[in-house]
Formats: structure tokens, sequence, C-alpha cells
């Protein structure tokens, strides 16, 4: 009885938009000795979108997905106020064994 193999997701367009980028940092490194990857994504992107987009574009199986939205805080510079930008931050476990070097580009 030969086993069915899995059909190799296509990566589309929305999954690039997406997944915007890595986030590189100490504290998401330690993450990584867990099986997580942090990126940012999209601020209106949901768990199953960004689930969907990291197993197409990197070819791995997603365990879970974590969401945190940064509020962007008010700073002033040379007297004028301004004020960053919101970001989505989506930390994403992957299934024992799989892993993805943020280090390569997609």
């Amino acid at each position: 009885m030969a086993k069915a193999k899995e059909a190799k997701k296509v990566a589309t367009e929305q999954d690039y938009v997406t997944i915007v980028k890595p986030i590189v940092t100490e504290k998401s490194m330690m993450g990584s000795q867990h099986g997580q990857v942090t990126f940012q994504v999209a601020p209106t992107a949901t768990k199953p979108q960004i689930k969907q987009a990291v197993e197409a574009l990197f070819d791995v199986k997603v365990a879970a997905v974590n969401t945190i939205t940064t509020k962007g805080k008010t700073k002033r510079f040379k007297g004028i106020l301004g004020k960053r930008s919101d970001v989505k931050k989506a930390i994403v476990t992957l299934v024992e064994g799989e892993s993805i070097d943020v280090g390569t580009g997609v």
C-alpha cells in the first residue's frame, strides 16, 4: 500500500503580503531554541492566514501561532511630536524537527 505524498503548498502573492519580515533580536533568537520564529506581519493578518503563509513560503509544518500588537510610541524630534507606527508580530511555533533559517532570503 503506497503512502500518499503531501502536495507542496504553493505560495501566493497574499502570503508575501502577510509576512513582512523576520524579527532578529536577542529575545527572538532565544525562542529559536524552542522551535519558535518571530515575524513582523501585516496589521490585518489573522492567525490562520499567518500559519498558511509560513507553511507555503518556508515549506514547514506550524504547530501554533501567537500574535502581539505593539502600539507605537509618541516621540519628540527637535521639539516636533511624531508617532511610531503600530507593529504586529507573530511568534510561530514549528512542529518538532522543523526549522527556518531567517538568515537566508525566501
